[in-house]
């Protein structure tokens, strides 16, 4: 038995786990990033998002160019209740 490819190692995302998507009908990066969080982890999908598209572009038998990508959000930081309120730092 061969050992599993891993395409997505932030979040320990097989080929295969990719390939299952792909056969049960998630044909866009968004779908696939929806099912199974490809893309979410710290590199943010730098690494497996390129791997990803080049999968669903062979299955779909289609250029990688024309694989639509997935929505980037930029990160968020986390803010105190009293940002919020609007009150200073000792209201």
């Amino acid at each position: 038995m061969t050992e599993p490819v891993i395409i997505c190692r932030c979040e320990d995302i097989t080929l295969q786990d990719i390939q299952e998507l792909i056969k049960q009908g998630k044909h866009t990066l968004e779908e696939l990033k929806r099912e199974c969080r490809c893309g979410m982890g710290p590199c943010q999908g730098r690494t497996c998002t390129p791997l990803i598209a080049q999968e669903l572009a062979k299955t779909l038998k289609t250029n990688t160019g024309d694989v639509v990508l997935p929505t980037f959000r930029p990160p968020t930081a986390p803010i105190t209740l009293g940002a919020l309120a609007g009150g200073g730092k000792h209201d």
